[in-house]
């Protein structure tokens, strides 16, 4: 699931658009609840060092809110929230390691635990 397939299903289910915040990170967008206007989702493009990833360059990631941090960091795909809580928030790569429907579920256990 890459980042435009995301931005769909979010603007889809949610009707929430993304929000490109920093003139310094043009390819990293926020996603805000509408009735609250707390994030629960984030899309950045992070040096595939910060993951200890092999190759070159940057990868898409999503950083998702989560009650259960420990059991998700398990996963293949998943890693410490970059850049973000670590005790309530994942990174989740954007490279068709983690399934489309895992990505979907993480998205929206996400939304309603910010709400």
């Amino acid at each position: 699931m890459g980042r435009q397939d995301i931005i769909n299903f979010i603007n889809k289910k949610y009707s929430v658009n993304p929000e490109y915040l920093w003139r310094r990170y043009p390819d990293f967008c926020v996603f805000r609840r509408g009735d609250n206007k707390k994030w629960f989702a984030i899309i950045m493009k992070i040096p595939r060092e910060k993951f200890q990833l092999s190759g070159d360059g940057a990868i898409d990631v999503i950083n998702v809110k989560t009650d259960n941090v420990e059991f998700f960091l398990g996963v293949p795909g998943i890693f410490p929230a970059y850049h973000m809580n670590k005790n309530n928030w994942v990174s989740v790569l954007l490279n068709g390691t983690v399934p489309a429907g895992n990505v979907k579920k993480l998205i929206e256990m996400s939304y309603v635990l910010v709400g």
